[in-house]
């Protein structure tokens, strides 16, 4: 199966029984890929914010006076776009007063509005377990093994005390602030089904099979009181990752 964009823009995993030399390729176009889609969500701003934020980008800070000119706007007509991207989250300002001027805002990126500059993240961390893996095979495993307990403890610690479904929200909820677009629903016969509508790790998931079962190792052990199956899976072809959780019998 080739890495193909399916119609809604996202990219479909190949299946991993495919040949080395294919699954590399596909790696690498699934990495391109990403970073196409980061250039895309930047290049769908309007010229004026795209020239103020590759400036904030570059500069690290920078007032409305010097961000108009740059743009080639009055100075009106940059408030307004700066209003308009503070507002989306994508920038933070800083007042200054020099006398009894009139105050001086200064402009910075803020978190959400850095990432929409291209990353390359699947690609290094690719090439630093390959280097691990060389010099220590079973060093891979014993690295998605305390990532794994890592979450583990930390999901424990917010679940505690929590009524199932309180949990399999939490769960949600966690996944999600790591970056998988995650949800969940209830179903009519009581069982939950937890949705990843993104692979935050998708690239290196796709070389390295522990970063696929070590989710479902983190949902079961998360989840000690419940049956979880994984019902879709992007590896092996799916548009998203869904898991069910059927509460077991209380004894």
């Amino acid at each position: 199966m080739t890495n193909q964009p399916d119609h809604a823009g996202t990219t479909v995993a190949p299946n991993l029984d495919q040949d080395p030399a294919q699954t590399s390729s596909s790696i690498r176009r699934t990495e391109q890929a990403e970073l196409t889609r980061q250039e895309v969500a930047l290049s769908a701003f309007p010229e004026s914010r795209r020239l103020m934020l590759d400036v904030l980008k570059r500069d690290g800070a920078a007032d409305t006076e010097r961000l108009a000119n740059l743009a080639g706007i009055t100075v009106s007509g940059a408030r307004q776009h700066l209003t308009a991207l503070e507002r989306d989250g994508l920038i933070t300002h800083r007042v200054t007063r020099r006398g009894a001027g009139r105050p001086r805002h200064t402009y910075a990126l803020s978190p959400a509005g850095d990432a929409l500059f291209p990353r390359h993240y699947g690609a290094l961390t690719n090439e630093l377990l390959a280097y691990v893996e060389d010099e220590d095979p079973e060093l891979v495993e014993r690295i998605f093994a305390r990532r794994g307990q890592r979450r583990l403890d930390g999901a424990r610690e917010r679940t505690a005390g929590h009524a199932f479904r309180e949990r399999v929200a939490i769960i949600a909820t966690i996944l999600d602030e790591d970056g998988y677009l995650a949800d969940f629903t209830e179903e009519a016969d009581g069982t939950f089904v937890i949705t990843e509508h993104n692979c935050a790790v998708l690239s290196v998931a796709m070389r390295y099979s522990h970063a696929c079962s070590s989710e479902l190792d983190f949902l079961q052990r998360a989840l000690p009181d419940a049956e979880v199956t994984r019902i879709a899976h992007r590896i092996k072809g799916a548009h998203v990752c869904a898991y069910s959780v059927a509460p077991l019998p209380i004894p």
